[in-house]
C-alpha cells in the first residue's frame, strides 16, 4: 500500500494528527530516494502530522533492491572504487542528510523534541562496544546534522555505548528492546550519560534519545507458544486463560513499561537533569504494523496511545490509521488488567524472559542479515553500471537480485 497523503477536508485534523492532539508524535518507519524527491515527505508532514522517521538495513534493503532510484550514485567512476559498505554509506548518508533537512522545520519548532532521523551503526557490531562507538561517532560526524538519531541495539554490549555517546552530546535511538528490565537498563545508561555530560559542562538541551520497544513482535512470539499449548491443553480453564493472552501480551507489556518510564522520570534525580535542560528519554512503539491478519490492522497504534511518546509506523499502517484509527488515550487505560494479563501469563508458565531474550537476538540477526543482503545488492547493482552505457540502473534489475538474495 502507498502512502496517500490527501486528506479529504484540510480543515480538519485527520487521525494521525490527532494523535498529536493527545501527546503522541507519528514518526515514519518508512525512508527510500523518492519520499524526499517526490515532495511526499513535506506533504506527510503538513498534513498528517508526521515529526520522524526511522531507518533500518531492512528498510534501506528494500529501498535500493525494490527501484532504480540510487542509479546516479551507483553508475558514477567513483563508487566503482568503493566497496559494498562504503557505497552503502554513501546512499544512505544522502537520504538520511535530505530528510533531516525537509524534518528540520519540526526539529526546531518542536524545541528539538522531535524532527529526528535515525541511523542504523552495523548491526554486526551488536556485541561489540568499541566498535559501535568508532562507527557511531563516524557516522554522527559525516553525517553532521543535530536532528540525526543514531540507533544502537540494547544488547549488554550496546547499552554502555549508549551512555558513551549520550555523555558525549550525540543523540541515541536505543532500539530493539522487548522487556521492560532492559528498558529500565536503557534509561539508566541515558541518566548516567547526562550526568557524564553535565560534569563535563555539556548542553544537555541538545540530546535527545528515544527507547524504541518493539511490540508485534511480542505478541507473534507470545501466540505461537499459546497455540502450541491449547494443543495440548485438555483442561477448558486453562484454555479459556491462554486465549485471554492471545495477541495481548505485547500492549500489556508496554503499559507496565510506560508506567516505569513515568516513574523514573520524576523525583530528585530527574528534575535535576531537567534543570541543564534535559529530555526525557521517549518510549517509542516500534513494530506497530499488525502481522497477524487475524487483528485489527491498527491494533498496535489505537492501544499505545499516550502522552510523551512516539509511535513509529510503517506506511500501509499509516495509511489504515489515517483512514480508520480511532483516538484516544488508551496507554494509560486498564492498567490492572495488564498487570493482571502478564502475571497469568507467568502463571501460566509462559517463558516470557526466554521469549524476549530470543527476540533480541533474532532482531539482531535480522537486521545483520537484511545488511549483508543489503551490501551484496549493492556492490553488484554497481557493478551492473559499469556496462550500462547511460548509467542507469533498471528497476527490474534490481528486484530481480533482491529476489535472487532473498529466496537463496
Amino acid at each position: 500500500m502507498g502512502i496517500d497523503s490527501n486528506s479529504p477536508d484540510k480543515r480538519m485534523k485527520n487521525t494521525l494528527q490527532l494523535l498529536h492532539d493527545h501527546g503522541q508524535s507519528v514518526w515514519l518507519d518508512y525512508l527510500r530516494r523518492s519520499l524526499i524527491t517526490s515532495g511526499e515527505l513535506k506533504r506527510l508532514i503538513s498534513e498528517d502530522g508526521v515529526r520522524g522517521l526511522t531507518s533500518n538495513p531492512s528498510i534501506f534493503e528494500k529501498a535500493i533492491a525494490d527501484s532504480g532510484e540510487y542509479g546516479d550514485i551507483l553508475a558514477t567512476p567513483e563508487s566503482q572504487a568503493l566497496d559494498a559498505k562504503a557505497l552503502y554509506e554513501q546512499i544512505a548518508v544522502r537520504d538520511i542528510q535530505d530528510a533531516a533537512d525537509i524534518l528540520r522545520c519540526v526539529y526546531v519548532e518542536s524545541n528539538r523534541r522531535d524532527g529526528y532521523v535515525s541511523l542504523e551503526v552495523s548491526p554486526k557490531l551488536a556485541h561489540d562496544t568499541n566498535g559501535t562507538l568508532i562507527e557511531a561517532r563516524r557516522l554522527w560526524q559525516t553525517v553532521s546534522r543535530e536532528n540525526l538519531m543514531i540507533k544502537v541495539p540494547a544488547t549488554q554490549e550496546g547499552i554502555p555505548a549508549v551512555q558513551q555517546l549520550v555523555s558525549e552530546g550525540i543523540n541515541v535511538n536505543v532500539t530493539l528492546l522487548f522487556a521492560q528490565e532492559a528498558y529500565e537498563q536503557v534509561a539508566a545508561a541515558y541518566l548516567n550519560g547526562l550526568e557524564d555530560l553535565v560534569h563535563s559542562g555539556g548542553d544537555l538541551s541538545k540530546v535527545g534519545s528515544v527507547a524504541s520497544f518493539f511490540i508485534s513482535r511480542i505478541d507473534s512470539a507470545v501466540d505461537a507458544v499459546i497455540a502450541e499449548r491449547l494443543k495440548a491443553s485438555t483442561s477448558p480453564g486453562e484454555q479459556s486463560d491462554l486465549r485471554r493472552l492471545l495477541g495481548a501480551v505485547a500492549c500489556a507489556s508496554a503499559k507496565v513499561t510506560y508506567q516505569k518510564y513515568l516513574e523514573i522520570f520524576s523525583g530528585d534525580r530527574w528534575h535535576a537533569l531537567r534543570h541543564h535542560g534535559a529530555h526525557t528519554q521517549r518510549l517509542l512503539w516500534a513494530s506497530t504494523g499488525t502481522k497477524n491478519p487475524a487483528y485489527r490492522d491498527v491494533r498496535y497504534v489505537e492501544g499505545l496511545i499516550g502522552r510523551d511518546t512516539v509511535n513509529t509506523i510503517p506506511p500501509a499502517t499509516l495509511d489504515a490509521f489515517r483512514d480508520h484509527g480511532c483516538v484516544r488515550s488508551t496507554l494509560i487505560e486498564n492498567l490492572h488488567e495488564a498487570d493482571r494479563l502478564l502475571d497469568l501469563a507467568r502463571e501460566l508458565g509462559i517463558p516470557l524472559k526466554k521469549l524476549t531474550d530470543q527476540l533480541l537476538d533474532d532482531g539482531v540477526k535480522q537486521f545483520s542479515d537484511a545488511f549483508d543482503k543489503l551490501l551484496a545488492i549493492t556492490t553488484r547493482g554497481a557493478r551492473k553500471t559499469e556496462v550500462d552505457p547511460n548509467g542507469f540502473l533498471e528497476s527490474k534489475m534490481l528486484k530481480e537480485l533482491y529476489d535472487g538474495q532473498h529466496h537463496a
